[in-house]
């Protein structure tokens, strides 16, 4: 098995792709269950953010697993696969694992050296561990990215700059109409970018805060945490005439504010955290009323870490690379080592048998006696040789190890036991 990423993001695609491309909650097992159902693919986890889309799989070949991949994308979004391919990045191998490292550092966010990555990916591994969808390679890779992604936050300076998508938006905000300290907020949608909404406001000093949502009870719930006030949906015309700000971050297949709405509650400024988007795309040119989404905040790309910090992480990054990769090449070694002492035992045995056959005079005792020495002086002259190749196979270019072993003992080793027979490297996130 090769590990496989395609994906799309805010540097690639406008919203408007992202929004055909993104997957709402509901619908990601039933992806899930489809990628795996491809014949190239045997794992997958599902990365679906506001501002990326990527798809991690254990492949057992790469064209075969990038077509795969390609054409689930594109059923699920309406986009023919011609367009597709334009907007769309494949990290291969050790490509994909520095990716993913990347990724959940932060250094592949909006905003540089944001956190809430990190929550993200650890809901798309869950998800996939729930579905079955992720084997041993993914489980490996996702608690090694995850632990990745904690060491660089915990041990350098590269959130400093800017906490969170939200913070990014604020500060484009504030550029249009200055300070936003005791501005009165709405925040519409108690999902987890609400609440990292509402938190990232009520740090700012912004408020007095509102909330709605849909579900009521979470909205209440959320409201309660922070010292804000609850609206029921039915009043999100009330709740918008009385609000200067406005973040909108729901889950809606469509958009919740159009063009009458915010013209009658203007003067507003409208944060548009949602993929798809909130707003209705025709909310053009209304006086007083400016709308930020996330295709304006990607163009104002604000708050990026001092040069130091992003160094750090990059060289964190290059050593859990090495560390990875090395544990994927003694992965590879380690059932062509298994398939040789299989071997090796088989041939001690058939010796025994025929040596029974000869020797028919032989004690239970005597017979015990032969077996454990043939089977001592094999472990004995395997042990080096073993142990050796191991070393060999974990440095760079160590696959040449497995593959001489193979051909040297005429092992047969199947893809579907090597990917089972892949060791823990622990460091569970």
């Amino acid at each position: 098995m090769n590990l496989l990423c395609v994906g799309t993001s805010y540097r690639t695609a406008d919203v408007a792709t992202l929004e055909r491309l993104v997957f709402a909650p509901a619908q990601q097992e039933a992806v899930l269950q489809e990628l795996i159902r491809q014949p190239y693919v045997g794992e997958a986890v599902v990365v679906s953010t506001c501002n990326r889309v990527e798809v991690y799989a254990a492949v057992t070949g790469f064209h075969g697993g990038l077509g795969d991949i390609c054409s689930v994308l594109a059923e699920h979004s309406g986009i023919s696969g011609n367009t597709l391919a334009a907007h769309l990045y494949v990290h291969y191998d050790e490509a994909a694992v520095r990716h993913a490292f990347r990724v959940s550092a932060g250094l592949e966010s909006m905003v540089v050296g944001e956190a809430q990555i990190l929550g993200q990916l650890r809901d798309a591994y869950h998800q996939a561990t729930e579905a079955d969808a992720a084997g041993r390679l993914l489980h490996e890779l996702m608690q090694q990215t995850l632990r990745v992604g904690k060491r660089a936050h915990a041990e350098t300076g590269i959130d400093k700059a800017g906490q969170s998508v939200v913070s990014a938006a604020l500060d484009v905000a504030a550029s249009h109409i200055g300070d936003l300290t005791g501005r009165p907020a709405l925040v519409i949608g108690a999902g987890a970018m609400g609440a990292l909404s509402v938190a990232t406001l009520t740090r700012a000093g912004v408020g007095p805060l509102t909330i709605t949502n849909r579900g009521a009870e979470r909205a209440s719930r959320l409201a309660e945490a922070y010292g804000a006030t609850a609206v029921p949906y039915a009043d999100l015309a009330g709740a918008l005439a009385e609000a200067e700000v406005v973040v909108s971050a729901t889950a809606s297949a469509g958009p919740v504010l159009d063009r009458a709405l915010l013209a009658a509650a203007a003067p507003l400024v409208v944060l548009d955290l949602a993929v798809p988007r909130d707003v209705a795309p025709d909310v053009t040119g209304i006086d007083g009323v400016t709308v930020i989404d996330i295709e304006g905040l990607a163009d104002s790309r604000r708050a990026l870490p001092a040069a130091a910090e992003t160094a750090a992480v990059e060289q964190i990054v290059a050593a859990e690379v090495e560390h990875f990769l090395a544990w994927l090449r003694g992965a590879d070694i380690a059932p062509t080592v298994a398939a040789l002492r299989t071997r090796a035992d088989d041939v001690v045995a058939g010796e025994l048998r025929k040596l029974h056959a000869r020797r028919p005079e032989f004690t239970e005792e005597q017979r015990a006696d032969v077996s454990r020495t043939l089977h001592r002086v094999v472990q004995q002259l395997l042990h080096s040789p073993t142990v050796r190749v191991r070393q060999l196979a974990a440095e760079p270019g160590g696959d040449q190890y497995a593959t001489l072993l193979r051909e040297l003992f005429d092992l047969d080793v199947p893809l579907a036991t090597q990917a089972d027979a892949v060791p823990e490297i622990g460091g569970n996130a």
